[in-house]
């Protein structure tokens, strides 16, 4: 059974940053690619980052670019993003999202993705 779950999720001050974590359980964690997504109330789902846990190469959107990075811990079977100057913009549920067991032409969409973690809430005001 896979199961995603969040953490770190929070609230900060605009210029403040947080690191989500997605722990991952339940498949063979190397062979998969994982995603970052958020999504703003009235607004449709983004995809913010992504990695292969394989090889390790990333994706990460030109909205967040040089400032989130997504990063992993193989041994833990956990993915971060790391987010730092946030923006009150940046304000969402943020998402974590595997791809098990199918392959994943483009990171970006959220229709690559099967199995979804249930969110952690960050929200950057003042």
């Amino acid at each position: 059974q896979v199961r995603l779950a969040e953490s770190g999720g929070g609230s900060v001050q605009p210029g403040g940053s947080l690191r989500l974590s997605c722990d991952a359980s339940g498949y063979t964690y190397s062979r998969k690619c994982m995603g970052w997504f958020r999504q703003a109330p009235g607004k449709e789902r983004e995809g913010v980052a992504a990695i292969y846990t394989g090889g390790g190469s990333t994706y990460v959107a030109d909205s967040v670019k040089g400032r989130f990075t997504i990063s992993q811990d193989t041994a833990k079977n956990t993915a971060y993003l790391q987010m730092n100057s946030l923006k009150p913009e940046d304000t969402a549920m943020y998402y974590c999202a595997a791809a098990v067991g199918r392959l994943v032409s483009d990171p970006r969409t959220a229709s690559s993705y099967n199995y979804w973690g249930q969110g952690t809430q960050v929200t950057v005001s003042s």
